[in-house]
């Protein structure tokens, strides 16, 4: 590996948490959504890189210099994100690899200087860990860490621990003619799963839209309570059955309080959103959650969000929604996915649309609001099925508009990812995983919709494949009526609000 390089880091505004009077160890890039250097960026928010924190604060406690550059939350191109990094000269630059946007990944680690060594890792790493490292784009990749890592990556930084002694890291040597990588199996514990309780609180220095003041004037933060998905959802790289090894855990509720708390004396929050699956997914993390919480009057002070699963809130009584609402429930994000019968049965959701519609209806009667998410065109799908979910989405919002809860849609055209089950399925029917990889962004402006009606609903992209009888251009259609009108809805409800 090349020396370290001997100058310390130019101050710039756009880089999070670095000190900028030493060597910068590492440089954390979280890519745009869109090569920004063509269209501007419309939204002025998006979610914060939670993982690339853990990482980053993991490291800064062992004593190294990071920082952070999220060039999707500064609505960056791929020529100016390439260029800060080169001025900025970090030893390592560390990238997370996801599917829609590993191609801009690929053209940002190709314009680098071969002086820094590029760390890869994400969703898309773990899948796909050959093609990334045949990529003669990522020429520089001098370390691909498969799964959660915090240690491994603070470990390689550091130069304490050679590549080849820890588990599940690979990288690119390009010596050889057909680049080749290695993968080291073994002792496994503590490097692939860290204990969540253990880890320190993420730095929100690190984080440069987190927290951060939302439209009602609150200041808002997001947090992980959980790690790895017990189900098994079919268009999803979480499913279990393709990540064994991943050990589900979740984080214990004082904990999660704890870092509630020092949120609000550090920062002022007192909004919160998990962004992770579980939170409200699995009764044996529901309960102990609502006890702890009541203990600590969280209800009485703060506000949070969180996703939920549909077939486990349909099994909870009205006094555990009464006691969600009285703790604090503010927003349930629900996978609801379709209104087809058949499709959900294929997505393996376990749900039914009674189910969805029951516990919405529950939920919006407790005043407890939800986001529903729905994908259109999955592979079967007919016509008349994709009108279902359509018909299904406008149930929800009949509901919403009479309860005190408010229901908000958001939908999205399938697109496969390597790693999910139906993305096998789909190559084993003869689809090109090449062309299933090829991701460009939707623009509904043609339909009578665009990113600002989207709100975060610009991370929407395509393959430009259809996999399901509606045509694409039709499918856009439907969205863009989805998006016009949820858009519609949610200006009229503050206008409500604010007479």
């Amino acid at each position: 590996m090349p020396a370290p390089l001997s100058t310390p880091v130019p101050n710039h505004p756009l880089i999070a948490g670095a000190n900028p009077d030493r060597l910068l160890d590492c440089l954390f890039v979280n890519a745009p959504l869109r090569n920004y250097d063509r269209r501007p960026r419309v939204n002025d928010y998006t979610l914060p890189v939670l993982g690339m924190g853990y990482i980053a604060t993991v490291a800064h406690l062992a004593g190294l210099n990071v920082g952070v550059l999220d060039a999707e939350a500064h609505g960056l191109g791929i020529q100016r994100t390439a260029e800060i990094i080169n001025r900025l000269r970090p030893r390592w630059v560390a990238c997370n690899l996801l599917a829609p946007t590993y191609d801009l990944t690929a053209r940002i680690a190709a314009a680098l200087d071969p002086s820094i060594l590029v760390m890869v890792g994400g969703h898309h790493a773990k899948a796909a860990p050959t093609t990334i490292l045949r990529d003669k784009r990522f020429h520089n990749v001098a370390a691909l860490i498969i799964g959660e890592g915090e240690t491994r990556a603070t470990e390689i930084l550091r130069d304490v621990h050679s590549r080849q002694d820890l588990p599940q890291v690979a990288w690119r040597d390009a010596g050889q003619k057909h680049p080749k990588y290695s993968i080291v199996h073994g002792e496994t514990r503590p490097w692939l799963a860290p204990d969540i309780n253990e880890l320190p609180f993420v730095d929100r220095r690190f984080l440069p839209q987190d927290p951060y003041r939302a439209d009602d004037g609150r200041i808002e933060a997001n947090l992980v309570c959980s790690r790895g998905c017990p189900y098994e959802c079919t268009f999803c790289g979480a499913a279990q059955s393709m990540n064994k090894d991943v050990t589900i855990r979740t984080r214990d509720p004082h904990n999660i309080i704890a870092e509630m708390d020092q949120l609000h004396e550090q920062h002022g929050v007192t909004a919160f959103r998990a962004v992770d699956d579980l939170f409200l997914g699995a009764r044996r993390v529901i309960h102990p959650a609502l006890k702890a919480f009541a203990d600590a009057r969280v209800g009485e002070r703060y506000v949070w969000d969180a996703t939920g699963r549909i077939n486990i809130l349909d099994r909870e009584d009205d006094g555990v929604l009464n006691a969600l609402r009285d703790n604090g429930l503010r927003e349930v994000a629900l996978g609801i996915e379709s209104g087809a019968p058949r499709i959900l049965t294929a997505m393996d959701k376990r749900i039914t649309p009674e189910m969805t519609l029951s516990v919405t209806s529950r939920l919006l009667q407790h005043g407890v609001n939800a986001k529903g998410y729905f994908i259109l065109g999955y592979p079967g799908e007919t016509r008349e099925e994709a009108e279902q979910t359509l018909r299904h989405i406008r149930d929800l919002w009949a509901v919403s508009d009479r309860s005190p809860g408010t229901f908000r849609a958001s939908a999205f055209v399938f697109r496969p990812y390597p790693g999910s089950p139906i993305f096998n399925d789909l190559v084993r029917q003869g689809y090109d995983p090449a062309a299933m990889q090829s991701y460009s962004d939707v623009d509904l402006t043609e339909h009578g919709a665009n990113e600002s009606m989207r709100q975060r609903d610009e991370f929407n992209f395509t393959t430009g494949q259809q996999f399901g009888e509606v045509a694409l251009d039709d499918l856009n259609r439907m969205l863009a009526d989805i998006s016009r009108e949820q858009h519609e809805r949610t200006l009229h409800a503050r206008q409500e609000v604010s007479a």
